[in-house]
């Protein structure tokens, strides 16, 4: 796939649905009493992975239409061992929250991935829920996992060494199997919360702190109805080809603005970009509005470790925008890029160097030596990975001669309909 410069993007739009709440959606809605009805589902290659383990697991999950879908709950420990492995494809989020629930069901589950999944380390959550008595076997630390689901287990406190809301949901998704007491997880900083808020809409029993979340054991769960507000981290590339492309108007409707994901607007508004929020509403229980983006002159900002959890997916974006700020730019403290489909450092630092951008990779991020002019342009390798894929898209829309993509159809993961829209948005003069 070759990106074309572009003048500006001009069009507004809404996005697909939160990938991460889709998820979740289905996954309590599994486990739920009853019939629940997801409505705006973020549709992607990682979601429809879990629609296929869901159904393998025995669970009827009815498609209306692309974007809305009726699960019928098997009930909190209704879930069938399937006769062959659970392929989780590319979906760390199923990988990593699926075990949480299979504790608390009767028979032997194995979870399997691709090459980029079975890459990633899932020791971190087969610890803690060893801990709580699950018996749970990782591959040398990785994928594939067996899970031997059933037993009784036990309330957890636990320290998470590294900030990470799957393992968080794995843990606290566990605790509703637990005997007794609640299951507390303490977060050393504050991650994405999608998974406790859905709990409290199903009817757990869910108590948050400044720095920690609790669940109790449950009886039964009943979600019933989740309306799924637009994707941050999809509305993500169009704020940035909005800010850097002289000439766009950008309007983007029905976005999820809950703050534990929107650290990529508070930087923006750091370096100095133009967006208004209007229209503030709530979808679902989470916070949403629209946004209106018009270009702006940047200046570089550092990223602190204790942003990082906030725009962890939208790092690579902040690299682009920083390599045509004015300034020098830092990434502190995010190891955790090093640890994705890829390693999301070196990915970017080398495609985005080859494009001319002054970047150099660090052991926890990287330094970017900004200056106010497009990136000359090139070609650049996604390796796969959906993140650094869309990167290179939206550096070709803003370069001088344009990005030609290996592997761009890596975008699918999240968005199958990146590219089009992108192309829709896309005016050649201003």
């Amino acid at each position: 796939m070759r990106v074309e410069p572009a003048a500006a993007i001009v069009g507004h739009f809404a996005v697909p649905g939160d990938k991460s709440i889709s998820h979740r959606a289905l996954l309590l809605g599994a486990v739920s009493e009853g019939e629940t009805r997801i409505q705006g589902f973020g549709r992607a290659a990682d979601t429809e992975a879990t629609i296929s383990v869901l159904r393998a697991l025995g669970v009827g999950v009815d498609e209306e239409s692309p974007v809305s879908l009726r699960v019928a709950g098997a009930g909190l420990r209704g879930l069938r061992a399937p006769d062959g492995p659970l392929d989780c494809k590319n979906a760390g989020t199923l990988m990593r929250l699926l075990p949480g629930l299979l504790a608390g069901q009767r028979g032997r589950f194995e979870l399997t991935g691709d090459d980029s999944l079975s890459a990633r380390p899932m020791e971190r959550v087969a610890e803690p829920l060893r801990r709580m008595g699950v018996r749970i076997e990782t591959t040398d630390g990785h994928a594939p996992l067996t899970i031997e689901g059933g037993d009784s287990l036990e309330p957890l406190t636990y320290e998470l060494p590294v900030a990470s809301a799957q393992v968080k949901s794995a843990v606290l998704l566990a605790g509703l199997y637990a005997e007794g007491a609640e299951t507390t997880v303490v977060e050393p900083l504050p991650t994405r919360d999608h998974t406790e808020s859905l709990l409290a809409a199903a009817g757990a029993t869910v108590k948050r702190g400044a720095r920690s979340v609790s669940v109790w054991p449950a009886e039964q769960l009943e979600l019933r109805e989740v309306d799924v507000p637009g994707d941050f981290s999809a509305a993500a590339p169009f704020l940035v080809a909005a800010t850097l492309l002289a000439g766009s108007e950008l309007t983007l409707h029905g976005v999820n603005l809950n703050p534990r994901r929107t650290g990529l607007l508070d930087v923006l508004e750091r370096m100095g970009a133009n967006i208004t929020v209007f229209n503030r509403r709530r979808i679902a229980g989470e916070p949403a509005g629209d946004l209106d983006v018009k270009p702006a002159q940047l200046v570089g900002t550092n990223v602190s470790a204790r942003e990082v959890p906030l725009l962890v997916d939208e790092l690579p974006l902040f690299a682009l925008l920083a390599s045509q700020a004015r300034g020098d730019s830092v990434l502190h403290g995010a190891e955790e890029l090093r640890a994705k489909e890829t390693d999301r450092i070196e990915a970017v630092a080398d495609g985005l160097r080859r494009l001319g951008a002054h970047i150099r990779a660090r052991p926890d991020g990287f330094r970017v030596r900004g200056v106010p002019t497009r990136l000359r342009g090139g070609p650049m390798r996604s390796l796969g990975d959906h993140r650094i894929a869309i990167l290179a898209a939206i550096a070709g829309l803003t370069s001088r001669e344009g990005v030609e993509i290996e592997d761009s159809e890596a975008v699918a993961v999240s968005f199958p309909g990146f590219f089009e829209l992108l192309d829709s948005l896309r005016r050649t003069s201003t």
